[in-house]
């Protein structure tokens, strides 16, 4: 299955790296595809659990849907998370 989800805070290729590396951690995941234009992130996945955990996961690192309120400690997170993810890509 896929399953589009929108969030917030994605800037760059950074960012998509965090993402894609935590999400991939999730069982029944089998890819994660993340467009930081669009902040749409993509999962192929075979658990329905992992749609469950996602939200969770993306809002820990500073990723909020689209839908709720993005505070100003999400943004710092995301833009701790964009600046691992730019480390991990080196």
């Amino acid at each position: 299955m896929k399953t589009e989800i929108f969030v917030q805070n994605v800037k760059c290729g950074g960012c998509g790296t965090t993402i894609s590396k935590r999400l991939q951690k999730l069982e029944g995941v089998s890819e994660v595809m993340v467009d930081p234009a669009e902040g749409k992130i993509i999962l192929e996945h075979q658990e329905e659990a992992a749609l469950d955990q996602a939200p969770k996961i993306l809002k820990s690192l500073g990723y909020p849907l689209a839908e709720v309120s993005n505070s100003l400690r999400d943004k710092a997170k995301s833009f701790v998370s964009c600046g691992i993810g730019r480390l991990d890509k080196a």
